[in-house]
């Protein structure tokens, strides 16, 4: 992570942009050689030459090469969050108040960011980092689901939070499929597809099941239309499934297989 200049010192403005823009030369060289060869092959010394900069000021302002790459990955997620939080608060100033449409809202401008920054997606999705980014990546991943749950405001039972779970599991591997797109025209179709089946899941998942209880219904618990229906849940889930494949369909051949196809 980058360090803070020291405070208090003559001139300490001045030295503070000099500073920040050593860091930014060396964030962006590093980005550059990480995205190019990735963690492991980029060395240190390619980094400074890139960066026009020095080993030792690398090592200054950050620590090593492993906290170069940590720090990228900390603003990616920076920038999601804040791209979310700003999209969210936009549509409640509009007049929004269904949480449902709220959370695909902020679904959406977090899976623009996966295409504005999809060499830093792709590079996180490689599997190529320092010791403990995996760590790193699934305590984010937690953070992620609680904001979720947070932002739908679900009851605190282990089915809500494996709801949760699961929506904030399909917005994230959609947000692989959007960075690995050739075309800013398949990311649209794989963003779209992404929403639409964040919203079946809503409409058949706990949200239903929430507003029963809110209002005052007997709700027997999150499979009680499966057991009363006889799979008509099931049915309706799998006819969701289907939707967003032919919406993607229309854009190439084969490209149908980014929907159904969405891997960890």
């Amino acid at each position: 992570m980058a360090r803070p200049p020291a405070s208090g010192a003559l001139g300490g403005s001045w030295q503070w942009g000099r500073t920040a823009q050593t860091q930014r030369a060396l964030l962006d060289a590093a980005r550059e050689l990480f995205t190019e060869q990735g963690f492991t092959n980029a060395s240190i010394a390619d980094i400074v030459d890139r960066a026009g900069s020095s080993v030792g000021s690398l090592y200054h302002h950050f620590g090593g090469k492993s906290e170069v790459f940590i720090t990228l990955f900390q603003e990616h997620q920076a920038a999601h969050e804040e791209a979310a939080s700003k999209a969210v608060a936009a549509a409640r100033l509009a007049g929004v108040t269904d949480r449902a449409e709220l959370f695909c809202v902020g679904a959406r401008a977090f899976l623009e960011g996966s295409w504005q920054r999809r060499d830093l997606a792709l590079l996180f999705f490689a599997g190529d980092g320092p010791p403990g980014f995996e760590l790193i990546k699934r305590r984010r991943g937690h953070e992620w689901i609680g904001q979720n749950d947070a932002l739908l405001r679900l009851p605190d039972t282990s089915l809500d939070r494996l709801y949760a779970a699961i929506l904030t599991a399909v917005i994230g591997e959609g947000a692989r499929e959007v960075a690995a797109s050739k075309t800013r025209r398949q990311a649209n179709r794989v963003i779209d597809a992404v929403i639409e089946y964040v919203r079946r899941l809503m409409a058949a998942g706990a949200l239903t099941h929430l507003s029963r209880r809110q209002g005052g219904e007997l709700d027997a618990g999150p499979h009680r239309d499966l057991d009363e229906g006889g799979g008509r849940r099931c049915d309706y889930l799998a006819q969701s499934a289907r939707a967003p494949e032919r919406v993607l369909s229309r854009d190439a051949p084969g490209t149908a297989r980014s929907a159904g196809g969405i891997r960890g």
